[in-house]
């Protein structure tokens, strides 16, 4: 029975259930019609959209009892199909429809091109749908699959199809219990049985793929338990899964403590390891770049992700990153600092964490550098000659302020004098820090009273309200020298981060903007420290990898310091200059991590090229091999019959049967030479060894020669305008090829009864011939794809030749120095636009 539905009633969307499975066979479509017979036993409305059986007899047994609509049948390319009636169901409207095989693309002529369209149109319809996938037809799998199995997936669907159903449940089933199913002949034909098991269906291809599946879904799961605990305000962390937070500092601990931490998370099946580095809002560099980013190399070498947030309360920050992963565990090193540093400024990150961690387990890590901190810094750090220039000025200032006041006493009071003082106190803390700040202001303290106090000359204080002024003013000149001071140095700390940052982001442009990353990388290098000359060596033979030098320098000068820093495990970088400082030497450890990836991306690149042709190679050898083993043997067998047939002596043929097995005999071995002409071609043209006789050449007269090879004397072609054309500088016999080849591949898509047309037009110094069509058309993604060898766009009629038409013409067009591309025909069909010098222009470079 279909459902009624009122006008202006509201539909609510239909909902969506997913059987995901890992591999064809695991029993997806059994398991969705065993769940429909269910509902349908339940007085549910259920009707088949579309079951793909695969001649499967148990799966064929489960449709008995449910009603199917029946399919549509669409025509594409001279062959018919079988596709879901959308339209029959959208008006049956049932309520559960079965519809298998959710990544399938429609045959042209429909609603949607894709079937998971079609089923958001019954969702949208309020008809609930209960359909089939694959994990290799996930989208963002797709690549993973292909590096796993070797085989491209051509069909698939957005993740977010499949996120967006209502319930998601994995058909799962061991490898090994999967191809015993294959084998007993429960998934493929017996015929398919062996290839499938030597290929698709490997133990380690099964087991890689049941893995993604049970992570994809794994996924989706903690996806709805995080829906669920924020839709309810649940802040407490579920213990559902081992997952190890182990925060990062960028100090040299960092190495102990991510090991450590990847210790635990693998103590549990399925334990997740997350390193996590916490940033001031302010953007100040603290931590090294170098070390974070070998550490973070670390970190996902072992499995687990990196991931920085910024926050200036670093225990909170690192608590919310934590809860909000559900961690469960969190691992922090212990304080670097001192015993007198924790005295002085107090309860460190690490105290402060496990007291406000309640339900995570904070684990305090030691390691060689615990407690070798240093005392906290007073100040800026300076040269020396400016800490003496700074304690000098805590002695000078306040002179010459006294001696300049002394000149003015009658005319000004001790509040100017006072304010005065404190002027100075400030521009000594400009200059030298917090620490001259200090000795200048007890300098202008007792100047101040001495001089300029009552009672005069005298370092007694006659009045308490002078004593109260004098104290204020000590107290004022230290704070705010103290606050001169730390402004100062946050301005330096900020520069330096922007310095820092101006660099290495001009780093990450110059690895990705040349191919020639690693001495592009030198002399950034040397650029940016300003250096004599860096060296990349190679460690084990001392081999100069790669050099940058001044223009100026001549090279290394003798006294010149020498640094050396290491590049991976095979190389180092020598810089030759000036001696760098600390801080400069943190950002070098970054510039020789991007040093390090750039020789690892050239050594990949290379071993790359070197694979690419051996692959090409095999590519082009196991295509010929298919093409001998059917479309060689094909017409090579026909004529081996009709000749045998005439030489036997036991028949007696009509002259009629003898002219009919001459002519098949005949066009056989016509099409045999052919197809080995056109290998041949094609192996020459590969090979660079096709020799071109170029000469001035009329369409007019090479398009019948072409014409009269077709296997067609009879095919509708309309020639327009090609004696008018000017004449091409090209090969006659190879130009008929071209033609002849193009032509032939428009008649086999061409719309029935519609012509080809062939025309020609001038356009400057090059002419342009069309050969134009009215078939289906070429989707823009496959237009390059047609040109390849041995490929026909998926078809899986082999009896028409091995795919070599079109490669064959594009290359023999390039050997003459024209192109061949592919264009919209304007109304529907393919125009192949041949492109070919005009005679007159020279000849091409070849």
């Amino acid at each position: 029975m279909s459902r009624d539905l009122t006008p202006g009633t509201l539909i609510r969307r239909g909902q969506l259930r997913v059987y995901l499975g890992s591999a064809p066979g695991v029993g997806k479509t059994y398991r969705m019609l065993d769940e429909a017979r269910r509902r349908q036993d339940r007085g549910a409305d259920v009707v088949v959209g579309y079951i793909e059986c695969h001649g499967r007899r148990h799966t064929e047994n489960m449709l008995e009892g449910l009603e199917t609509v029946p399919r549509l049948t669409r025509t594409y390319r001279e062959t018919e199909f079988q596709e879901m009636d959308l339209e029959a169901l959208l008006s049956r409207r049932p309520s559960l429809v079965l519809v298998d095989e959710l990544a399938h693309t429609n045959i042209p002529g429909g609603r949607n091109a894709k079937r998971w369209q079609d089923i958001d149109d019954l969702l949208d319809a309020g008809i609930d749908v209960i359909t089939t996938v694959n994990i290799q037809h996930l989208e963002s799998l797709n690549d993973v699959v292909q590096k796993i199995t070797g085989i491209p997936q051509r069909e698939t669907v957005p993740d977010e199809v499949v996120r967006r159903a209502d319930q998601i449940e994995l058909v799962d089933m061991a490898p090994q219990a999967l191809r015993r199913r294959m084998a007993h002949g429960n998934v493929y034909k017996a015929e398919k049985v062996d290839a499938a098991l030597s290929n698709y269906f490997r133990v380690g291809n099964l087991t890689a793929l049941r893995e993604l599946a049970l992570l994809w879904v794994a996924g989706r799961v903690d996806e709805g338990l995080r829906d669920y605990r924020a839709s309810h305000n649940i802040d407490r962390v579920w213990e559902t899964r081992e997952r190890v937070v182990v925060a990062l500092t960028g100090g040299p601990e960092g190495e102990t403590l991510i090991r450590r931490a990847a210790r635990i998370a693998d103590r549990t099946a399925g334990g997740e390891l997350l390193a996590v580095h916490v940033t001031k809002s302010d953007g100040l560099a603290g931590a090294s770049p170098g070390a974070l980013a070998q550490q973070r190399q670390l970190v996902e070498t072992l499995g687990g992700s990196y991931h920085v947030v910024v926050g200036d309360d670093i225990p909170t920050a690192l608590l919310a990153f934590a809860r909000g992963r559900d961690a469960t565990q969190l691992v922090l090193g212990t304080s670097r600092r001192g015993r007198i540093n924790r005295f002085l400024t107090g309860p460190g990150i690490g105290e402060t964490t496990v007291d406000a961690s309640e339900d995570i387990d904070v684990h305090m890590v030691t390691h060689e550098f615990t407690g070798r901190g240093k005392l906290p810094s007073l100040g800026r750090r300076h040269s020396r000659r400016r800490t003496v220039a700074g304690f000098a000025s805590g002695l000078v200032v306040p002179t010459l302020v006294t001696v300049v006041l002394s000149q003015f006493h009658s005319q000004v009071n001790l509040t100017t004098d006072a304010l005065i003082f404190q002027l100075g106190v400030v521009a000594v803390a400009l200059l030298g820090g917090a620490v001259s700040a200090l000795v200048a202001s007890l300098v202008a303290s007792l100047l101040l009273n001495y001089f300029f106090i009552p009672p005069i000359h005298s370092i007694t204080i006659g009045e308490t309200n002078n004593v109260i002024s004098l104290l204020v003013f000590a107290a004022v000149a230290l704070t705010v020298s103290t606050v001169v001071d730390h402004a100062a140095r946050l301005t330096s700390r900020a520069a330096r981060a922007t310095a820092e940052a101006e660099t290495l982001s001009t780093l990450a442009g110059s690895v990705l903007r040349g191919a020639d990353a690693v001495p592009a990388l030198l002399e950034k290098s040397r650029t940016a420290f300003a250096m004599a000359s860096v060296a990349l060596l190679d460690r084990s033979s001392g081999e100069v990898l790669a050099r940058s030098d001044a223009e100026t320098e001549g090279g290394a000068a003798s006294g010149e310091a020498v640094t050396e820093i290491a590049v991976g495990a095979d190389a180092v970088m020598i810089l030759t200059g000036r001696r760098l400082p600390a801080a400069d030497q943190r950002v070098l450890t970054a510039f020789a991590a991007h040093v390090a990836a750039a020789l690892e991306r050239d050594r990949l690149a290379t071993v790359a090229a070197e694979v690419e042709p051996i692959k090409a190679a095999d590519r082009m050898r196991t295509a010929l091999l298919a093409a001998v083993s059917h479309d060689l043997r094909t017409p090579l067998a026909a004529a081996l019959a009709s000749i045998g047939s005439l030489r036997s002596p036991d028949v007696e043929f009509s002259p009629e049967d003898e002219a009919e097995l001459l002519s098949m005999a005949d066009a056989s071995l016509v099409k045999l030479t052919r197809l080995v002409d056109n290998l041949l071609d094609m192996s020459r043209l590969q090979a660079g060894a096709l020799t071109l006789h170029l000469a001035p050449t009329h369409l007019e007269e090479v398009l019948p020669r072409a014409l009269d090879s077709l296997s067609d004397p009879d095919a509708p072609i309309q020639p327009l305008d090609l004696d008018t054309a000017p004449p091409v500088l090209a090969d006659p016999p190879l130009l008929e090829r071209v033609l002849a080849n193009v032509i032939t591949n428009a008649l086999r898509y061409n719309a029935p009864g519609a012509p080809v047309l062939v025309a020609a037009s001038s356009h400057q110094d090059r002419v342009e011939i069309r050969v134009v069509d009215r078939g289906p058309g070429i989707a823009p993604e496959d237009r390059d794809r047609v040109f390849l060898p041995f490929q026909r766009l998926g078809d899986t009629d082999n009896t028409t030749g091995v795919g070599l038409g079109l490669a064959l013409s594009r290359g023999l067009a390039e050997a003459m120095g024209g192109t061949l591309e592919v264009e919209d025909t304007p109304g529907g069909g393919t125009t192949m636009l041949l492109t070919l010098p005009a005679a007159g222009t020279g000849e091409p470079t070849l």
